[in-house]
């Protein structure tokens, strides 16, 4: 049976909740594996709203859900995010989550950290969310980490909390920030670890026995390509790598089990957050473009930067992340602009790119070169199928799918799961 990763094919925010809430009724696990609870997917499913943080989007839709070693962990998050779910009638067991037993924790003065070494950036700011994300992976690579694994054994937890203070202490002190109090911060750890241990599993071997019995797996991404590590606009990026790869690194599974790649974009382009950003309109395009697609961070709340498409940018995307088809969002949020553009290349200094160079000076200097296309002025909200799009609406799709170099394989038109237009199942693949 055919595997789907989904990722983001942009600067994250491109709808990948809807789509994986889609997708998830074809599947039988849903997996995250990279990020933490700084990702944000909204499912809206009939009169309901429901927002996700770390929670894989399947737990919604009672299938099996795992959280795997590629995530780092906030354990406070975590309950409170299964606390809430509960509330609005989603209840999520040990049978229906399982977590990572080699995931990374997220201690509480990790976003103290966060927030002060970012302050301490000035005007080269990159506007993290604050929620110790980075400080986690930080710790991973430097192999000084904290465990879900080590929050039940008192010993480990010690050692780990000696050498993990010895560190962070001394930069907050540089920071001139209060520093980190031993006995406080283990008993929280001691107090939480026996609370999420239930769903404390080898999700690797869960995995690994789920794929030989041929069960469809949905990989679920967070943020988007240009947030990669490596591959995004450094160092306005994630701490993580998001790009499908990853899909088999954080779960611990082969890279053969990745199966389909479905990259997620918008219509059009957003970001949050500093960093460059050649399309962005900073004008009345780009605030009508915000207002119509409720532009603002799911975690966060902060107001998206709006612009127009970029194909120059998705089809890299398309390439290091190994994108087999997209899933086209917010096509309606286009409805009734005259006309519609699209960057085809870039230009700097006398020189033309048809990529976004890795240097931060040309990235944060380049300029967009548009290809203008007529818009449309009826309505493509809630279209589902072909016949109800307007031609200019279809070519400008069309015209997407050979810039990028990958074809539509789902079109979004509203945040209703029903209203998408399924050109090819990925999991038919």
């Amino acid at each position: 049976m055919a595997n789907v990763t989904v990722v983001g094919a942009q600067w994250g925010d491109e709808g990948k909740g809807k789509i994986v809430d889609w997708l998830s009724e074809r599947a039988d696990i849903v997996v995250r594996f990279q990020g933490g609870h700084n990702a944000g997917h909204t499912l809206q499913i009939g009169e309901e709203t429901y927002k996700l943080s770390l929670l894989p989007s399947g737990v919604v839709r009672g299938k099996l859900s795992i959280i795997g070693n590629g995530v780092v962990i906030d354990p406070w998050a975590l309950l409170a995010e299964i606390e809430k779910l509960g509330r609005q009638g989603v209840v999520v067991t040990p049978e229906k989550l399982r977590l990572a037993e080699n995931a990374v924790v997220i201690l509480p003065f990790y976003g103290q950290i966060d927030v002060a070494r970012d302050e301490a950036r000035g005007e080269r700011r990159i506007g993290t969310t604050g929620r110790g994300i980075g400080i986690a992976y930080e710790d991973k690579v430097a192999r000084r980490a904290i465990r879900v694994c080590d929050l039940t054994d008192a010993d480990t937890l010690r050692e780990k909390v000696d050498e993990l203070l010895h560190h962070h202490n001394a930069v907050l002190r540089g920071h001139g920030a209060a520093e980190v109090e031993r006995a406080p911060l283990l008993a929280a750890l001691e107090e939480i670890g026996p609370r999420i241990a239930p769903f404390v599993d080898s999700v690797w071997d869960r995995l690994e026995a789920a794929r030989r019995a041929g069960q469809r797996i949905l990989f679920e991404g967070a943020q988007g390509a240009m947030l990669d590590i490596d591959h995004g606009t450094y160092p306005f990026v994630t701490s993580s790598n998001t790009v499908s790869a990853s899909a088999a690194v954080g779960s611990g599974l082969g890279p053969g089990s990745v199966g389909y790649v479905l990259g997620i974009t918008k219509a059009y382009t957003t970001r949050v957050g500093a960093g460059p950003f050649p399309t962005e309109q900073d004008n009345e395009i780009g605030r009508t473009l915000g207002e119509r697609g409720k532009e603002f961070g799911v975690v966060t709340g902060r107001a998206r930067r709006c612009g127009w498409f970029d194909a120059v940018m998705v089809r890299q995307a398309v390439t290091v992340g190994g994108i087999d088809g997209i899933a086209l969002t917010k096509l309606d949020i286009l409805d009734g602009f005259s006309e519609v553009k699209i960057c085809v290349g870039y230009r700097y200094q006398g020189q033309t790119y048809d990529y976004l160079p890795a240097s931060g000076k040309i990235q944060a200097g380049i300029e967009p070169v548009f290809e203008t296309m007529a818009g449309w002025s009826e309505s493509t909200r809630g279209a589902r199928s072909w016949i109800d799009l307007p031609a200019t609406a279809i070519k400008y799709v069309r015209r997407i799918e050979e810039l990028i170099g990958a074809p539509v394989a789902l079109l979004s038109t509203s945040p209703e799961r029903e209203d998408t237009i399924l050109v090819r199942d990925p999991f038919a693949d």
